[in-house]
């Protein structure tokens, strides 16, 4: 845990000594809760259902987190927590009471990525609109409405020790940190992918800048597949990174060269949030999905004794 530092000194006048305290503060994630200042409308069409859904993100009172609304069941909420994921099938699905909420995973990135701690997600289908594959456009609506601290302290979840899990080949970890970072390792036999590894620090304005823009991906040898599954109905040049066997279909370059795994981190980051609140700790993932996530997340926290609440 971050250790104090004396910085009043009669060298240093005070004023300045306070700017300096509190930028310590800022660096070590001491900070009030936070909600949005006003609320933001999106529509947008579900990547794996094809629907089109109305989406709205309203403040929340301190402590609330991230609750779900299904607007067009007479307002069924589902809280945003790692208890309710149902399957983890090419995207995050809470269920709740045989309730279904699909493909959280973008929006809870770029509300976390955010810092905001608390919202009202109101949608009139089952699943979040894609957008444009990634989660810029829910970041930047955020960030445009503005964000206002509340009357609470922060709590984080502060990660005591390492808790690991594989599933085969997929490895994934999380363990002691004074802040939160992610590791992340994907290897793909593409020219455009093989294996790429990236580290993500969550300091200011870090997600916006590296994670935020990057899209989802698929392979063309996987479409028929999926939409024999019912999965992908949705999904078009306009909201993935849809690769060949040589190459991709998409006309418009990639963002970042490592943009998949950029992606991957952006996923990490959205499928922790379900823990509820912010995390310190260092993820260690390699070859990992959202199955994996959520088993990670939700053996964290069985281990009662490898976190505390701080």
């Amino acid at each position: 845990m971050w250790q104090a530092r004396n910085i009043w000194s009669p060298r240093i006048p005070k004023i300045q000594a306070y700017i300096l305290a509190r930028r310590l503060l800022n660096e070590h994630c001491m900070a009030d809760q936070t909600t949005l200042s006003r609320p933001i409308d999106i529509s947008g069409t579900g990547l794996h259902t094809g629907v089109a859904v109305k989406l709205r993100l309203r403040p929340a009172p301190e402590n609330t987190g991230y609750i779900f609304i299904r607007t067009d069941l007479d307002n069924f909420e589902i809280p945003a927590s790692v208890e309710y994921v149902g399957h983890c099938s090419y995207a995050t699905t809470l269920v709740r009471r045989g309730v279904v909420l699909s493909t959280c995973e973008h929006l809870l990135s770029a509300l976390r990525g955010a810092n905001v701690d608390n919202c009202f997600i109101e949608l009139d289908n089952l699943e979040v609109p894609i957008l444009d594959g990634s989660s810029e456009n829910f970041y930047d609506l955020i960030t445009s409405a503005g964000i206002t601290e509340q009357p609470a302290p922060r709590r984080y979840l502060k990660v005591k020790d390492r808790v690991a899990i594989e599933q085969g080949d997929r490895k994934m970890s999380i363990e002691p940190s004074d802040d939160f970072r992610i590791e992340c390792v994907i290897d793909f036999r593409h020219p455009f992918i093989n294996r790429q590894s990236f580290t993500f620090t969550a300091d200011n304005g870090a997600y916006g800048r590296e994670i935020a823009s990057a899209r989802t991906f698929g392979f063309t040898q996987e479409i028929e597949m999926l939409r024999k599954a019912n999965l992908a109905l949705g999904g078009s040049l306009d909201n993935a990174i849809v690769l060949t066997p040589e190459g991709m279909l998409n006309e418009t370059p990639l963002r970042f060269a490592d943009e998949f795994v950029r992606h991957k981190i952006l996923d990490i980051i959205g499928d922790v949030a379900l823990v509820g609140l912010p995390v310190l700790g260092k993820i260690t993932a390699e070859k990992s999905g959202h199955a994996v996530h959520a088993a990670l997340m939700s053996k964290l926290l069985k281990t009662e004794s490898a976190w505390e609440i701080i």
